[in-house]
């Protein structure tokens, strides 16, 4: 598996390859969802004392190999500001929109919260 990080998105990633080689289950896949979703929920530090998962977004490929590119996936989820929204607030300000319907064959995608 592998992570990147930036200001308002996590990536993650999980390679069916080393998951094969690791003995990585889909019981541990849902279990990482889990974790993903509540990770804030049980660290409430001074750094993170309000941050939540808003929404976990998972693509499930058919092949092993995969069937799209992952930046393309990413750009067919948009966070944008609400029309008559200049400055943001709170989470509330935004809309996050999913064009669920030009995903490329062979693709699916779950929320996962």
């Amino acid at each position: 598996m592998l992570g990147t990080h930036t200001a308002a998105h996590e990536y993650c990633f999980v390679s069916s390859f080393l998951a094969k080689q690791t003995g990585f289950s889909e019981d541990d896949l849902e279990l990482l969802w889990q974790a993903l979703a509540q990770m804030f929920e049980h660290d409430r530090s001074a750094a993170r004392g309000e941050m939540t998962t808003r929404g976990l977004y998972v693509f499930k490929h058919d092949l092993e190999l995969g069937n799209a590119p992952a930046h393309v996936l990413f750009e067919s989820i948009q966070p944008k500001l609400k029309e008559g929204v200049s400055v943001p607030r709170s989470f509330d300000d935004y809309e996050v929109t999913v064009d669920e319907a030009s995903l490329p064959s062979g693709v699916t995608l779950s929320r996962k919260c």
